[in-house]
């Protein structure tokens, strides 16, 4: 058997490879050098007869036999990552771990955990935030909420919400702004993890004039809603974070004009946790409440 199977090493690095579609990053992850990983996925093509990517001058794809070799192999490694936890312990008793970005967490999460907790009281649920990348079972998590078109190789997942980008500030402020070009006047707020939101709107809506990178910048989303809040300028939302405050009148839309993306939030989480009682629990309770959003 150990001389059908290539060196471990190789396939590590195959499947950082093939996840992050980059040398650099995936020897980042593996805290090694790009010229290490690229070796090692050299000795595997070797060793298999087939070539797995297509290298190119800045980037590097799957062959249609990398991309099939790489879900097999990503799956496996979940498998001995599931595996490895039931022999530590860590099972259906313990906590539910979920990872979200902070925002999302804070804004649509944090305000629903409550209901599912007088739903399932038995169920205790942890919750961490990051903005980077994450590796649902290797990271240790049980789901992790996601932006994308809700297909992910080896994954299921739940449609949360969709991303629906327009102007936002304070009502006093928006009284003040009438049509796009209007904004040229007004300071423009920004997010550092949404960087391209204010130039692709203004792009779609068809103002020219505005120069849509000027502006104070802010480390996260939550920030710069509340900047619009008190005054500061006008900044770029997403509706499903920003519901309660229009509502509450905190916010205001000075424009009618919506961008909408094509990568939407979904809870992402392993086939192979598929069948966990309490995943299925949260996943149905998520559902229901995108529905009624």
């Amino acid at each position: 058997m150990p001389d059908r199977l290539p060196p471990l090493n190789a396939l590590r690095a195959f499947d950082a490879a093939a996840r992050r579609l980059n040398f650099a990053r995936a020897a980042a992850e593996l805290a090694v050098t790009p010229g290490a990983v690229s070796r090692q996925i050299q000795l595997l093509e070797e060793a298999l007869g087939h070539r797995l990517f297509v290298r190119g001058n800045r980037a590097v794809e799957l062959t249609a036999q990398g991309r099939a070799y790489a879900r097999h192999v990503h799956e496996a490694f979940d498998r001995l990552a599931l595996a490895t936890e039931q022999v530590r312990g860590r099972g259906a008793g313990g906590p539910l771990a979920i990872c979200a970005y902070p925002t999302f967490a804070m804004r649509w999460l944090v305000p629903r955990w409550r209901r599912f907790h007088d739903r399932h009281p038995d169920i205790d649920l942890q919750l961490t935030t990051t903005l980077g990348p994450v590796d649902i079972v290797r990271d240790g998590f049980d789901a992790a909420v996601r932006l994308g078109n809700g297909n992910w190789p080896g994954h299921g997942s739940v449609w949360l919400a969709a991303v629906e980008v327009f102007p936002v500030c304070s009502p006093a402020l928006a009284r003040r702004i009438t049509t796009p070009a209007d904004l040229a006047d007004h300071v423009l707020i920004h997010s550092d993890p949404r960087p391209d939101d204010w130039p692709r709107w203004l792009k779609a809506a068809g103002a020219a004039g505005v120069d849509g990178t000027r502006g104070p910048r802010f480390e996260t989303m939550s920030l710069a809603f509340q900047a619009a809040i008190e005054g500061v300028g006008v900044a770029m939302g997403l509706g499903c974070l920003i519901a309660e405050d229009l509502a509450l009148g905190r916010l205001a839309r000075p424009l009618a004009f919506t961008h909408r993306s094509r990568r939407e939030f979904h809870l992402v989480y392993p086939l192979s946790r598929a069948g966990d009682p309490r995943l299925t629990a949260f996943r149905t309770f998520l559902a229901e409440e995108a529905e009624a959003a």
